[in-house]
């Protein structure tokens, strides 16, 4: 099977600028769309009756749905093309959205998030694909910086803009989602007049295989994104009902704005390490992310929002570091045939460490009440994130960046070459 090709030039030669633009907005009002329902969570359980374990639960639906559409619609992009993949997806997502603005039951949030996830899953690694695809210069690391910055900008845009528009706006509980849908327009005009793909192969389904030059910066990579995540996932579903109980106020814009302050750090700290060294990066990000988790369980322990401000800014630059530096070194890591494929494996790891740790944290909050499962899991996070580090510090960067590349010079393994494409 030959490697193909997209065409994303002009009439000149060049990559239009314009193109790169729109396919990040694209991807960060993509984003936008699945967080928009985590301020509104608190509304839900009082109106449905349902507990904050089934909170989690609705995510790890989410989740489910994400993960098997991440595996297949990444390498189907690559051997079909970018367009025939991206405009369903966005399409599906309006879809999901429209369920939301309906949503009248459990049921329903159930339906919503199992449809947003397959219009992710099916989207973030092609998006992410095609980003790189499209930088003008070809520049990898400015197309991994906006990449992160309009997928992390996504999650914390979602749960600021709902609040606002649910505590301030007519018809709370729809509003947001009709918004949503509003603004996905667009991006449905960017996807379906994407450049065709030019050599299409044949696409089949396989098992996830990371090729062999990849595999140790995957593994190093999805480890840290694993544990940053896993404080997203917490914030995203747990944290605004938390903000309430220390702040004693059922106002949406705060559980919303709580999100919003961890997500603006993490894109500011983006911004500001783009061109640095991706393990010093990486190294910086694991150790602020352990300290802001500590200093939020003290939070809870004080019953401090000051303190707990300041340890959603640490620990969103944090997260900001490890995301910033696990996609640069992915992409670049990836060969260009397979990159969609290895992205969306990549995704699966970081939205496997949105979903699964906080379903632990939900079953027990119904044992030990949020405050103390909350402190609990961002302890244990906390412990994880530095013993990473102290593994990844054991060695220094020259030593790990060899022995990443040692198992592409090693002798082939039989299974890999098997299944490469020609």
């Amino acid at each position: 099977m030959r490697p193909t090709t997209i065409t994303t030039h002009d009439s000149t030669g060049r990559r239009p600028a314009w193109r790169f633009w729109a396919v990040s907005y694209s991807l960060l009002v993509l984003l936008t769309g699945t967080n928009l329902a985590t301020p509104l969570y608190g509304t839900y359980q009082r109106l449905f009756g349902f507990s904050a374990v089934i909170v989690t639960v609705i995510f790890a639906a989410y989740v489910a749905a994400l993960i098997p559409s991440l595996l297949i619609a990444g390498p189907l992009s690559d051997a079909i093309g970018r367009r025939a993949v991206l405009a369903p997806a966005v399409i599906v997502a309006a879809v999901g959205a429209g369920v939301f603005a309906l949503a009248d039951s459990t049921a329903w949030l159930f339906a919503g998030r199992v449809i947003q996830g397959l219009a992710v899953g099916a989207a973030s690694g092609a998006l992410t694909a095609t980003l790189t695809e499209t930088e003008p210069r070809g520049d990898h690391r400015r197309a991994a910086l906006l990449a992160t910055a309009a997928s992390v900008g996504g999650l914390g845009v979602g749960p600021l803009l709902a609040g606002i528009l649910a505590q301030y706006g007519p018809a709370p509980r729809r509003l947001p989602f009709l918004v949503e849908i509003a603004a996905l327009i667009p991006a449905v005009l960017v996807t379906a007049t994407l450049p065709e793909r030019t050599g299409r192969t044949r696409w089949r389904p396989r098992r996830p295989q990371i090729p062999e030059s990849a595999r140790c910066v995957f593994l190093v990579n999805g480890s840290a994104n694993f544990l940053a995540f896993a404080v997203i996932g917490l914030f995203l579903a747990l944290i605004p009902t938390y903000v309430a109980s220390l702040a004693h106020s059922a106002n949406l814009v705060l559980g919303g704005g709580a999100v919003a302050v961890m997500i603006a750090c993490s894109v500011i700290a983006q911004i500001t390490a783009h061109g640095r060294s991706s393990s010093a990066v990486q190294t910086v990000g694991l150790c602020l992310l352990a300290t802001g988790l500590i200093l939020l369980a003290v939070a809870g322990a004080v019953s401090s929002l000051a303190v707990l401000l300041v340890a959603t800014s640490i620990a969103g630059v944090g997260q900001g570091l490890v995301f910033l530096a696990g996609i640069t070194e992915v992409t670049t890591a990836a060969p260009p045939e397979r990159r969609a494929d290895v992205l969306s494996s990549f995704y699966v790891i970081v939205y496997l460490g949105v979903g699964l740790p906080v379903i632990g944290v939900g079953f027990l909050a119904t044992a030990i009440g949020l405050l103390h499962s909350v402190q609990y899991f961002a302890l244990a996070v906390a412990a994880l994130c530095l013993a990473l580090t102290i593994t990844l510090a054991y060695r220094n960067p020259q030593a790990r960046l060899t022995a990443c590349d040692r198992p592409a010079q090693a002798e082939p393994d039989p299974h890999e070459q098997e299944g490469a494409p020609r």
